[in-house]
């Protein structure tokens, strides 16, 4: 009798700790489950409408779709300092030379390894590109890019345009762009150098 007693016990402490309930196990609608509570049968809410998140309302059309009146715009919504193309270089070094490489011609390590190449960032049509466009294509991706809007904050998208109109410059630019007080400069560096 003794025996049954404590294994009547043993058995009650073992089906009482199998009725735990733990915070993990709450009664809870996971993302997007059916509900019958809510009449239109979904569990999450929709926004307010007229709601705004936290640091998200975005007036600034230029800063934050590179265009102007729905247009691709041709101008940067801030001034461009040394120090942002500095930052701009950074940023393309980390993000963009993987597919465009170091000059900008559509040939980085991912290209050489077999993914399709980009086009160059010398080519007429994207020279003759707004600086809207470069923004427009680092928010929302183009052919094979997709979009680094999640990875590069806007005011660096901007940066990293002007670092491209930069390498751009770089690669067509000729003597008669050198203001003429360093023209001397460079003849006298090069000598015999044509223009």
């Amino acid at each position: 009798m003794r025996a049954a007693r404590i294994l009547g016990l043993a058995a009650l402490a073992l089906w009482l700790a199998g009725c735990r309930m733990d915070m993990h196990e709450q009664p809870k609608y996971l993302p997007y489950e059916p509900t019958t509570f809510f009449d239109d049968g979904r569990s999450e809410r929709p926004v307010v409408p007229g709601t705004v998140a936290r640091g998200q309302l975005r007036l600034d059309e230029l800063l934050y779709t590179g265009k102007e009146n729905g247009v691709l715009s041709n101008k940067f919504p801030f001034p461009i300092t040394r120090a942002d193309l500095e930052r701009g270089r950074q940023r393309y070094n980390i993000y963009c030379t993987p597919c465009h490489d170091y000059t900008g011609r559509g040939q980085g390590i991912v290209v050489q390894r077999g993914f399709p190449p980009p086009p160059s960032l010398h080519i007429d049509r994207i020279r003759q590109a707004p600086v809207g466009h470069f923004f427009d294509v680092m928010t929302n991706g183009d052919g094979s890019m997709y979009s680094y809007a999640s990875r590069i904050e806007p005011e660096d998208r901007w940066r990293v345009a002007a670092y491209i109109r930069v390498l751009q410059l770089s690669e067509h630019s000729t003597v008669q762009d050198v203001p003429e007080s360093e023209r001397q400069k460079l003849t006298e560096q090069n000598p015999g150098q044509s223009q």
